[in-house]
């Protein structure tokens, strides 16, 4: 075993196994979630440029700069890291420490200057996120969470709700933006999810909303189409807040999958009841 600055190789169960100091990683990504959410609130209401990557899928200057400053203040710290970004895509590095970015989760709201969205950071060690943040620069609520260590929101612990039945909960959801190829499958399951609980939000930050089941605001989330970068961080933070994390057939999440669900546990096996077709 031995040491080279911040990290060390040791051997674990006849492989060698890369290790961290994830406090130091934590400090790095929460200063570089505070820099892009300056950015993202001196730019906020004053965008002047909106480009589309698609039909309603938009990107501005602040998309952009946001991760750039994040990039960077990483970059500083830990040059040899893989990084992958929304805007840039995957950034070259090792590829056993790699950062997962969305920069500005929430760009539509953003750019009707409605402040619902936030800059969301994982960290990935060995193919594992061990770390997620994700700030809301309007209302200044920091989420974090270390794998093993529970989830906080401005320091304090959070867990999820103890709402025991669907009739009783508030549900949160999102569409994608390509969601005109699966119209009627989204529009049977939100149906399906209205009538039973006690109601359905759509905020637009997929982000936000797993950081709100993780701190007991809504009692379950589900999304189709999404990317590694909006659930990375927020997976984390609401499975170390108690809640259970699968997909639609209550198999195990990873942020490649295409569907997500993640309830506070207790109403998991209903939700999965009513997203189920046919």
């Amino acid at each position: 075993m031995f040491r080279r600055g911040f990290e060390f190789l040791a051997m674990e169960r006849g492989r060698c196994a890369k290790f961290m100091d994830l406090e130091l990683v934590k400090r790095v990504g929460i200063s570089a979630a505070y820099k892009a959410g300056s950015l993202l609130l001196s730019s906020f209401g004053r965008i002047s440029v909106i480009n589309k990557k698609g039909a309603i899928d938009l990107v501005t200057e602040a998309d952009t700069g946001s991760e750039k400053i994040i990039i960077e203040t990483i970059r500083n710290r830990f040059p040899d890291h893989a990084i992958l970004a929304e805007e840039s895509g995957l950034n070259n590095g090792d590829a056993d420490y790699k950062w997962i970015i969305d920069p500005l989760d929430g760009t539509t709201n953003f750019a009707h200057n409605l402040g619902l969205f936030s800059v969301s950071i994982a960290f990935a060690l060995n193919g594992n996120i061990v770390l997620g943040i994700v700030l809301n620069p309007v209302t200044e609520e920091l989420f974090t969470a270390v794998a093993g260590k529970g989830a906080m929101l401005n320091g304090r612990p959070v867990k999820v709700s103890d709402s025991k039945v669907i009739s009783e909960s508030l549900l949160v959801t999102g569409f994608p933006y390509d969601f005109n190829k699966m119209l009627d499958p989204l529009l049977t399951r939100f149906s399906h999810c209205l009538k039973a609980s006690q109601g359905v939000r759509r905020l637009g930050s997929a982000a936000l909303d797993l950081c709100f089941v993780a701190c007991g605001r809504f009692d379950g989330f589900w999304e189709q189409n999404l990317k590694p970068w909006d659930t990375a961080a927020g997976a984390l933070i609401a499975s170390e807040a108690g809640g259970i994390i699968t997909d639609f057939s209550n198999k195990p999440y990873t942020i490649d999958k295409k569907e997500i669900l993640a309830t506070n546990g207790k109403i998991h096996h209903k939700m999965l009841s009513l997203l189920k077709l046919g």
